[in-house]
């Protein structure tokens, strides 16, 4: 009779660390021990044998949690149970290896390293040991678990427009971008970030469009994040942008797989993060932070409106409270006789400056701004309105605060909202506050250094390798038609330029709409 050695001294002896490069046992007992003292006081490990007689012929290891055991039960567990009955009433026949062909899951494969299967069980696959084999079997079986339905993302409404966003799942949100994109073209490359979390990433592109400088660039900056934990996109954000100090975004996020398939067909690369609905675009240009979806879905001449209509609240939004403060205070002279007189009059009881009242209005709408999204859904919107209508009436009536300044803030609030891209109007919200205080201290010519600053600003700012203020620094004629104006789809025959893109050509140049041919059909027949 063969003795077997103590395992849990040989476990004792190794270093924690040291399962990274061993290798399988060719005995079952043994490799339970490992991986029992591996998942040591987790609850949900399963550890399921199979006997061929009364010996212990297949080991079945799983985490609940992160698996459906009906899945389990069907496409392994039976197939084993099934198989050991027939090896046991054939005794002389009886087979140690196991073979693929009694898994009925889609997809397996071979593993003989013990990191490697741990990965395979954290990432919800099953591992199939069998008796006096120093390899195992990984099962890749759906979790089947319950995820968030597909719905119109809260942060990118629209009224004309797909209504799908992505969710929590990475499988899901792929899928939504080769339902989109039905091209082998298509690429996702998937990685793995985190010491700890080993959050699944996929780098998503079209090959033959996108340029493999900024494939290459995008693979490099992300496979040198070391990290012990990636809970959302926004980590990797921090670690791939060019300039980590600029309050503009540099890296687009959307919850919208047609935002995705669109700048995919542009020669961008998207970043999808598991456990994440926020998909990273990149590279990313100033423009793109004032573009919606919808304004490719309506006709061409109310998509320009519209875009003039975010330019125009885009700079009310920094400058409007900064303009009144600097007028009221240092430059007088610039306003109309009978609305000094309205100001003066609705300013006479207040005992602070402008520039306190612009900075004491400004900060109170940007608490009950952030009280309108932390508090429940239910009361929220209701405590931002009720709050705002309440506080500002009972400011005016107390005289700490003037009525024009309330105009001025909730004016600005609006014209932030306009804005369709929120981590952009995070960036614009920002720099209200040092306009204001280069106003409250210069006047207009604060304004105006802040406004010379800003515009230095964004013109010298790169998105992986590409002009952050491109196609009007530097300026390129072509791209215009889809930065100042929303070009009609059969006018874009062009990729932009400063995107590189090995293709550039989008579509032919001869598809404009051109009635008389329809009529003269309709005449010949």
């Amino acid at each position: 009779m063969r003795m077997k050695p103590d395992y849990q001294s040989i476990l004792k002896a190794r270093q924690p660390d040291e399962e990274e490069n061993i290798g399988l046992a060719s005995d079952l007992e043994q490799n339970e021990v490992m991986f029992k003292k591996i998942f040591h006081n987790s609850s949900d490990i399963v550890f399921r044998k199979v006997r061929v007689g009364k010996e212990n012929h297949w080991l079945v290891m799983y985490l609940a949690t992160l698996v459906d055991e009906k899945l389990i039960d069907e496409h392994i567990l039976k197939p084993l149970l099934t198989k050991s009955k027939k090896q046991e009433e054939m005794r002389n026949e009886i087979t140690d290896t196991l073979d693929d062909q009694f898994i009925s899951a889609g997809e397996t494969l071979l593993s003989f390293n013990v990191t490697d299967i741990v990965n395979h069980v954290l990432n919800g696959h099953a591992v199939v040991f069998t008796i006096e084999d120093s390899h195992a079997m990984v099962v890749k079986v759906s979790s089947g678990k319950e995820q968030r339905a597909l719905e119109e993302p809260s942060s990118e409404p629209v009224i004309r427009g797909p209504r799908d966003g992505f969710i929590e799942n990475i499988s899901t949100n792929m899928a939504l971008i080769r339902k989109r994109l039905k091209t082998s073209k298509l690429k996702m490359e998937a990685l793995k970030l985190g010491e700890l979390s080993q959050t699944q990433i996929v780098l998503t592109y079209i090959d033959g469009i996108v340029s493999e400088s900024v494939v290459e660039e995008v693979r490099k900056r992300i496979n040198r994040i070391q990290i012990d934990g990636i809970l959302d996109s926004g980590y990797i954000e921090e670690f791939i942008e060019d300039s980590p100090y600029s309050p503009f975004p540099l890296v687009q996020s959307t919850e919208r797989p047609d935002v995705v398939a669109a700048e995919l067909l542009e020669g961008k690369v998207a970043i999808l993060v598991d456990n994440t609905p926020f998909v990273l675009v990149v590279p990313m240009t100033f423009w793109a932070g004032l573009q919606a979806s919808e304004d490719y879905y309506i006709h061409w001449t109310i998509g320009t409106f519209v875009r003039w209509v975010r330019f125009l609240f885009a700079s009310i939004a920094i400058f409007a409270p900064p303009l009144y403060v600097a007028v009221t205070t240092f430059h007088q002279e610039m306003i109309p006789t009978n609305l000094v007189l309205s100001i003066a009059s609705a300013r006479e009881a207040v005992p602070f400056p402008a520039f306190v009242e612009a900075l004491l209005m400004e900060i109170i709408f940007e608490a009950l701004r952030e009280a309108g999204i932390r508090l429940p859904k239910q009361i929220g919107q209701a405590i931002s309105i009720v709050g705002a209508l309440v506080i500002g009436q009972a400011a005016v009536q107390a005289g700490i605060i003037s009525a024009p300044v309330v105009i001025i803030v909730s004016i600005t609030g609006i014209a932030t909202f306009t804005i369709p891209r929120y981590s952009f109007a995070n960036g614009i919200r920002l720099l209200r506050f040092p306009i204001l205080l280069l106003a409250g201290t210069f006047g207009l010519y604060g304004i105006v250094l802040g406004f010379l600053g800003i515009l230095l600003h964004v013109t010298s700012l790169r998105s992986f390798g590409v002009p952050y203020f491109t196609p009007l620094a530097p300026v390129t004629i072509t791209d215009l038609k889809d930065v100042l104006i929303r070009a009609p789809i059969w006018a874009k025959t062009r990729r932009p330029k400063a995107i590189e893109s090995n293709n550039s050509v989008r579509e032919p140049s001869n598809q404009s709409p051109n009635p008389s041919h329809g009529e003269q059909s309709t005449e010949n027949s």
